[in-house]
């Protein structure tokens, strides 16, 4: 079964989220399908009232696959 994860950090704290990631993958034994992420900068933040990043905020969405529990 497909399950996605969705992670939101800052640009100064890389290497925590990463941690985090690793972490997750690690704790449930998942098979990573895909990993892809968004990185918003200054200039983005000010498209508007409908942005709700500001500037230096990261997002990774990581599409994973679980297996079913049997019954």
């Amino acid at each position: 079964m497909q399950q996605v994860k969705i992670f939101k950090s800052t640009d100064t704290e890389l290497e925590d989220m990463e941690k985090q990631i690793n972490r997750f993958i690690r704790k449930n034994d998942i098979r990573v399908l895909s990993i892809s992420g968004n990185h918003s900068s200054a200039s983005s933040a000010s498209n508007g009232p409908m942005n709700t990043f500001a500037g230096g905020d990261v997002t990774v969405i990581l599409l994973y696959e679980i297996d079913v529990p049997k019954r």
